[in-house]
């Protein structure tokens, strides 16, 4: 009888890690550009990044969150004149962009995959409304969201709520130090803008505006350069009639469109072509919730992805914890003990913006092109997402 022979398991390397500027939704620069134009884009960047031909990826993984169906994966793909590769549509919500980038991982390890791009976009400005027929009604319609989750009246689709203020009051935050934390994000993206730290993962992006004109975007919008602690205090609750409400509009994230995405191969695969490698792809998970305490998403989802990395928290170099609300970093740092002076050290969801399904893809890719500044380590991005979910990815830059 023949003795089988174990081959060893590929690794997946980061080849490239790319996004677009991020705008504000409905009002910034990408208001009139459609999500399919974002995904083509970052796309075509990153296989042009990576050193591949478009020929040798094997699929494109794309997260797209409240876009109402389609597969904008595929349409991305044939946009980009990759036809002969398929396209995956992932919805995980804010944390979609992390699982393409774990799923396209293990395609790579289990040796199904030699080559992956994987990602996320998000028009918020060009979200489709869904319309339904009210229930026991002929042709009444009306305009929801599609649900991730049964509705209690304690978690429902307010993420002020589920996301925001119902953590705060678990851990105990207080306003002070959420918007302590959120003029910091800002003060951070400003400084990272100023000094062009960003130039490295932005491929910028020609946009048409109304009167015709075309004009490039190449930096991110939302950062304000006038925060400060005095203006985020005088600031209202986003929920008045709740006594002692402390989440605003200072610490909580904006509403934007971007896109990201990362291109991923095998080791053996890149070696042969001569690719640079990046970093790697150690480990990822996901993890489920209460979703009335949906931020802790993002604190399972460490607490559930750094064992399988075979890692603890003081091995991690940097952290990328997405700042849907500042609460959710506020309550990892004090929670699992994470140095505050590693987490989103340019800025995040509250200074940044959260392009929801592009999230999780922009904080790998700033992950990446910072610890290759600084001549590798171990980098975390982790977020929560909707209906009571979270996700995690774990990097290595040697």
């Amino acid at each position: 009888m023949s003795q089988s022979v174990r081959c060893p398991v590929p690794e997946a390397v980061i080849v490239s890690a790319v996004r677009t500027p991020i705008a504000t939704a409905r009002k910034g620069t990408l208001s009139e550009t459609p999500a399919e134009e974002l995904a083509t884009h970052v796309l075509v960047e990153a296989v042009r990044r990576s050193g591949l031909a478009p020929e040798e990826f094997d699929d494109v993984m794309l997260a797209e969150s409240m876009y109402g169906g389609g597969d904008l994966a595929r349409y991305a793909a044939v946009a980009a004149g990759m036809t002969q590769v398929a396209g995956q549509a992932v919805n995980r919500h804010c944390a979609g962009s992390l699982t393409t980038v774990g799923n396209a991982a293990a395609s790579i390890r289990a040796g199904m995959d030699r080559a992956v791009v994987a990602g996320g976009v998000q028009s918020s400005s060009l979200g489709p409304q869904l319309t339904w027929r009210v229930p026991g009604t002929a042709d009444e319609t009306q305009t929801r969201m599609a649900p991730t989750f049964p509705h209690t009246e304690d978690a429902n689709d307010d993420v002020t709520l589920s996301v925001g203020w119902n953590l705060a009051v678990k851990y105990g935050l207080s306003r002070e130090a959420m918007d302590a934390w959120a003029v910091r994000s800002h003060a951070r993206a400003v400084a990272a803008i100023d000094a062009g730290v960003f130039e490295a993962e932005i491929a910028p992006i020609k946009v048409t505006t109304t009167d015709g004109s075309v004009t490039e975007f190449a930096v991110d919008e939302d950062p304000r350069r006038d925060s400060t602690m005095e203006k985020a205090a005088r600031l209202k609750p986003l929920h008045p009639e709740i006594e002692g409400f402390s989440i605003t509009a200072a610490n909580a994230s904006g509403v934007n469109d971007a896109a990201a995405a990362l291109a991923l191969a095998s080791d053996a695969f890149a070696a042969e072509k001569g690719l640079t490698a990046l970093g790697s792809v150690r480990a990822w998970a996901a993890a489920g919730v209460q979703p009335k305490y949906t931020g802790d998403g993002a604190l399972d989802s460490i607490r559930k992805v750094l064992p399988r990395a075979g890692l603890s928290v003081a091995d991690v170099h940097l952290w990328e914890i997405n700042e849907a609300f500042a609460s959710v970093p506020v309550a990892a740092c004090q929670e699992l003990g994470i140095d505050e002076e590693l987490v989103n050290i340019y800025g995040s969801g509250c200074s940044l913006g959260h392009p929801v399904a592009a999230s999780g893809a922009r904080m790998l890719a700033t992950l990446t092109h910072e610890l290759r500044r600084r001549g590798g380590g171990i980098g975390v991005a982790a977020m929560c997402a909707g209906g009571g979910q979270g996700g995690a990815v774990v990097i290595e830059v040697s």
